[in-house]
């Protein structure tokens, strides 16, 4: 699978989320009160004058989000200078079809007290302060569009960094375990090597961000076997993934240094071994993963690699899902046990 790293080309917020309905509603209405303050308005009519102007600044607000939600997926396809000016256009232009109705309805009804200016003077004073309006939003999103571009940016070489920290202890300690094999039995030394080989392809062929659990789970499956050829039978894995959809996108490198984790400050440390616990499960859209050990009393006091390999998921999932996910660590009768809680956003490649 290749790379599911990819340049940033969200320009324009969600505008069908509710929390940017509210802040576009919440703006709408200061808007309407700045230009009802701007306005002559008669002592005593304030309130009429500012109900007057909400609705229908909010109305113009509310459309113009409902416009832009349905277009969004299309526009940013153009790039951030194009979709911008399209923007612009196209909310000028609702603007000015919403003051000609506008004018139109309250001459209709009778109403054109309403209104204290004529048909031209209405419509222009309407294109004026729409354009100086709609200008100040879109130039605040495109700065905020390239904010967020380069705090992205950031979060992906912070990846790379943190990826670069876990591969050579990995790798490490995996020609530590076929140095031991090459005297003692040669041919399973081969098999480590052959399994090294595959996961050095799987993971340093390029950066990644975001894998398949499908890929991330043969890179933990490899890492047991060489695990496996030397603790013997002392190491026991127990998979029970199968509620998982292989599909789905997790950060890279994630479940195999936990297995590591498991393997080195649990079952390598008790004379008799044990299992290590996978289990994984789907429920509301998102995605539990567990990776469980048994843990000596010993190991209680030697955590500091555990804490670093944790330190550094935690990282990865906060700049991957911010705070649609969760980290979870601690001790629980005799056994070591991470959770990770994230959503469920399935590969369509």
């Amino acid at each position: 699978m290749e790379s599911q790293a990819r340049e940033p080309r969200v320009y324009l917020p969600d505008f069908c989320a509710a929390g940017t309905i509210l802040v576009v509603l919440l703006v709408a209405e200061l808007v309407a009160i700045l230009l009802t303050l701007a306005a002559h308005t008669p002592e005593g009519r304030f309130l009429t004058e500012l109900a007057k102007m909400s609705m229908y600044v909010l109305w113009l607000a509310l459309l113009s989000a409902a416009v832009l939600c349905h277009i969004r997926p299309r526009v940013e396809t153009l790039g951030p200078s194009r979709a911008f000016t399209l923007c612009f256009v196209i909310i000028e232009a609702l603007c000015l079809v919403v003051a000609e109705i506008t004018y139109q309805l309250t001459d209709y009804f009778g109403a054109a007290a309403i209104i204290d200016d004529t048909h031209g003077g209405f419509l222009l004073r309407s294109f004026t302060m729409s354009s100086i309006i709609i200008a100040l939003a879109l130039r605040y999103l495109y700065i905020s569009s390239e904010w967020r571009r380069s705090i992205v940016l950031e979060a992906q070489a912070r990846v790379s960094a943190l990826q670069a920290l876990i591969r050579p202890h990995f790798l490490f300690n995996s020609m530590n375990t076929i140095a031991s094999l090459t005297r003692s039995d040669p041919a399973r030394a081969e098999e480590a090597v052959e399994d090294l080989a595959d996961l050095l392809r799987a993971n340093l062929g390029g950066p990644k961000d975001l894998t398949t659990l499908k890929e991330e789970f043969e890179v933990a499956a490899i890492y047991q076997r060489i695990e496996k050829l030397r603790l013997g039978d002392r190491l026991r894995v127990r998979w029970d993934i199968g509620e998982l959809p292989m599909r789905a996108l997790i950060p890279s490198l994630t479940i195999q240094p936990l297995l590591e984790n498991a393997i080195y400050h649990g079952i390598e440390m008790l004379p008799g071994g044990g299992e290590v616990t996978v289990r994984g499960r789907r429920h509301d859209g998102r995605l539990s993963i567990t990776v469980s050990n048994p843990l000596a009393d010993e190991a209680k006091t030697k955590k500091s690699g555990n804490r670093m390999a944790l330190d550094n998921i935690r990282q990865r999932y906060e700049l991957a899902y911010g705070a649609r996910a969760s980290i979870s660590a601690g001790e629980v009768d005799g056994r070591f046990t991470v959770q990770l809680d994230f959503p469920c956003e399935e590969s369509h490649a």
